[in-house]
């Protein structure tokens, strides 16, 4: 079911994103960013890209997929955009006497029985070899396994926690 459209988004929506135009070089790009922002802020358990486009109307998952994974934007401009729009703002702004949150969310990726994908031509196994994946320790089985780590960091003032970086 599509829960949302961009024209139903309320307007301090297309305010806040105005404030990152001049890092979007196009129109394409700045209809991608409110799209993706606001498959992120919509209510969909999963924030994949096909979830984000199926729940949203008006958006195509091939232009969401082309603005995510080849348009060429920086997404270390934007989130240092992001940090110094919220600074400026008195409902997002951390007051003094801060903490920072480091926090990290391990999921285990263990290789599929190799039967079901054939070997390529350079002798891998097809399906294998997902970028960020290695043996390391992963807190939600308690061991070492084959996983992904994502390392978050927030800072909470004891009112609000506001994420700050990936």
């Amino acid at each position: 079911m599509r829960e949302n459209t961009p024209s139903a988004m309320p307007p301090c929506f297309d305010n806040w994103c105005k404030r990152f135009d001049d890092l979007l070089k196009t129109k394409a790009q700045k209809t991608g960013f409110r799209h993706y922002l606001g498959g992120l802020l919509g209510e969909s358990e999963r924030k994949n890209l096909t979830q984000m486009a199926d729940n949203q109307v008006e958006v195509v998952y091939n232009r969401l997929h082309h603005f995510a994974t080849e348009a060429p934007w920086d997404a270390l401009q934007i989130n240092e955009r992001r940090l110094d729009v919220m600074n400026q703002c008195s409902q997002t702004r951390i007051s003094r006497g801060f903490s920072l949150i480091v926090d990290d969310s391990g999921h285990s990726k263990s290789a599929p029985p190799a039967p079901r994908f054939p070997r390529r031509k350079d002798g891998a196994r097809s399906g294998n070899f997902t970028e960020g994946v290695g043996r390391q320790y992963i807190g939600e089985i308690g061991k070492t396994d084959n996983g992904i780590v994502t390392v978050t960091t927030h800072l909470y003032d004891g009112k609000k926690s506001l994420p700050l970086d990936l």
